[in-house]
């Protein structure tokens, strides 16, 4: 996995999902790779990275050894996609805390604003091997 950035979301979040297509779409590399959180192979992770800040809420990266959560995690992801999306990196002069309250803000809102299922979502089968820990 050292060559593959893995991203940790909320697989029954609606807007967490369409997260994963919308970076599916624009990781022309393929580096990135998926978990959902309430995945086995995903606690496994956090806890091998003793990340203890962990929560539905959460947005997590593991790249190069390292973690990003949340608004940093966001951050991260778009300097590695197609187009201008790493432009966004602009907004790393606003310090984490501030960043990171709006995040949590809409984190803890998103399942009203854009629903939610009952169980993780399979992705397509074209990239079906991109994901770790789905049950099938």
């Amino acid at each position: 996995m050292e060559d593959k950035y893995l991203v940790i979301y909320d697989g029954v979040c609606n807007f967490c999902n369409g997260a994963v297509a919308f970076i599916l779409k624009r990781d022309k590399t393929e580096r990135f790779i998926f978990s959902p959180m309430q995945s086995e192979y995903a606690q496994e992770v956090i806890e091998r990275y003793k990340v203890d800040t962990v929560g539905v809420d959460t947005f997590m990266l593991v790249k190069n050894g390292n973690v990003f959560l949340w608004s940093d995690a966001a951050l991260e992801i778009a300097k590695d996609l197609t187009g201008f999306w790493f432009l966004f990196g602009v907004t790393k002069i606003l310090p984490r805390s501030f960043r990171d309250f709006f995040y949590r803000i809409f984190a803890r809102n998103r399942i009203k604003l854009f629903g939610g299922t009952k169980h993780c979502q399979i992705p397509d089968k074209k990239v079906l091997g991109r994901f770790r820990g789905l049950a099938m």
